[in-house]
């Protein structure tokens, strides 16, 4: 397996609750919900989904939690926050700031940032479904600009 990421799914308790998260009150664009058409006749799952593209190419796609388990043949179980996070690297400390107040205003959980001793300043946040997300400001890993200009930022 080569090291490399294309795709990363959450699962959603509410698919159209979770598109109006990330696409509306974060600003990700994405074309709204797709695949309503399909049903795996194997497994049962719906392929409706929700995806955003990222900068670099990443996805980020949103699957009903019924689904995603019987997509991949796994039991349901309640959704499980603080198992890992996502991690943002921003441009500044008040990008961290403003950020934050974009989720939080979005509808999502908001821990703080603050210093750490590691020489980073974070915070986090936890969306409607509780998908832990770090806004993370690392003097020595600043972000280079998104690679596509005319995508929209999720800090604007």
């Amino acid at each position: 397996m080569e090291p490399r990421l294309h795709v990363i799914t959450l699962a959603v308790d509410e698919l159209e609750r979770a598109l109006a998260f990330y696409r509306d009150g974060l600003g990700f664009d994405s074309p709204g919900i797709i695949g309503t058409e399909w049903t795996d006749n194997e497994t049962g799952a719906s392929g409706a989904v929700a995806l955003f593209e990222l900068d670099g190419g990443l996805i980020l796609s949103l699957y009903p939690r019924d689904d995603l388990a019987k997509d991949a043949q796994n039991p349901v179980g309640p959704a499980q926050s603080g198992e890992f996070s996502l991690g943002q690297l921003v441009q500044s400390r008040a990008e961290v700031d403003a950020l934050l107040q974009k989720a939080e205003a979005a509808g999502a959980t908001v821990t703080a940032a603050h210093d750490r001793p590691w020489g980073i300043y974070s915070g986090y946040f936890r969306d409607p479904d509780g998908h832990l997300w770090e806004i993370i400001w690392n003097p020595n890993r600043v972000p280079t600009p998104m690679t596509n200009p005319d995508r929209k930022s999720a800090t604007t």
